[in-house]
């Protein structure tokens, strides 16, 4: 059975993206656990289907396989769709974006790469919001998405704890049409800003991926639009090379595992230095 919707999304159904949140109105962060409450670096994890995470899914059955890099950890918690924090394990969308079979993502794998470094505390907590199939017109100030998105921000900080970044990777539902492609940087560009404002976090890092894949035929024009964004505290890996499912759209497991490594990468290049007028861009080598 799947989760209950909020009566706002219920609401909204019909002129909402096809895959919305679960997730109880009215609900607060679990406060009963010391642990959840300590200082924590929380991630919002949004986007796609490939943050979402499809690794190991085919069809609408996912294989449960689980590789070391994304094994749960006490270290690493997740905020559910009632926002209370719980231990982190894969799927890590799977309430999240209910309407379609959920794998391994990229965010687990990142979590465990960064945790052995000085830039990340004893905690790690991950917010997922991705929502598979979305445009990015459909993130956008005002949407449903973009309001979930922000109050499950706001929630996962209200305990305690910093944010460390936003990690994004959407786009594939951009390249059908040329014009969604041509616009796609100006609507990233102004995504940032509006997030970062509603947010209150100015410098707030956004490491976003570059498309392995698309639905149309602009992927490369998105994917340049990504590479080319200028904005400060702006951060972008390539994810073209990973390895696809048989869907040629979706990443697999192994390559999610390679994905959250670079995300990781990138993230802890940053932490090294004042990144509040930095840009910086991650190629994979394979």
């Amino acid at each position: 059975m799947l989760p209950l919707l909020s009566p706002l999304l219920l609401l909204l159904a019909s002129v909402a993206p096809s895959h919305l949140f679960a997730c109880s109105a009215g609900a607060a962060p679990n406060r009963s656990g010391a642990a959840a409450e300590a200082g924590k670096l929380i991630f919002i994890l949004a986007g796609q289907s490939n943050m979402a995470g499809r690794g190991g899914v085919t069809g609408d059955r996912w294989n449960r396989v689980v590789p070391p890099e994304c094994r749960p950890s006490p270290a690493i918690l997740r905020l559910n769709a009632g926002l209370r924090w719980e231990e982190a394990r894969e799927p890590l969308h799977a309430d999240i974006d209910v309407l379609k079979t959920c794998g391994v993502g990229p965010g687990m794998a990142f979590a465990h790469e960064i945790l052995p470094s000085a830039a990340a505390p004893a905690l790690v907590g991950l917010v997922p919001c991705a929502i598979g199939g979305t445009k990015i017109t459909q993130w956008g100030r005002g949407t449903p998405l973009y309001g979930e998105m922000v109050r499950r921000a706001r929630a996962a900080g209200g305990g305690g704890g910093r944010m460390g970044a936003v990690l994004w990777y959407q786009g594939e539902s951009d390249t059908v049409s040329g014009a969604d492609a041509e616009a796609y940087m100006g609507r990233m560009e102004k995504l940032i800003r509006d997030l970062r404002s509603d947010l209150g976090l100015p410098g707030l890092l956004v490491i976003q991926v570059a498309l392995a894949s698309g639905e149309g035929n602009y992927t490369d024009i998105v994917r340049q639009a990504q590479k080319g964004i200028r904005l400060p505290n702006v951060a972008c890996v390539d994810a073209k090379g990973l390895a696809l499912n048989t869907d040629h759209l979706h990443l697999t497991t192994q390559a999610q595992v390679q994905l959250g490594k670079l995300l990781a990468t990138s993230y802890l290049n940053h932490s090294k230095t004042d990144t509040t007028s930095r840009v910086s861009f991650i190629s994979i080598h394979i």
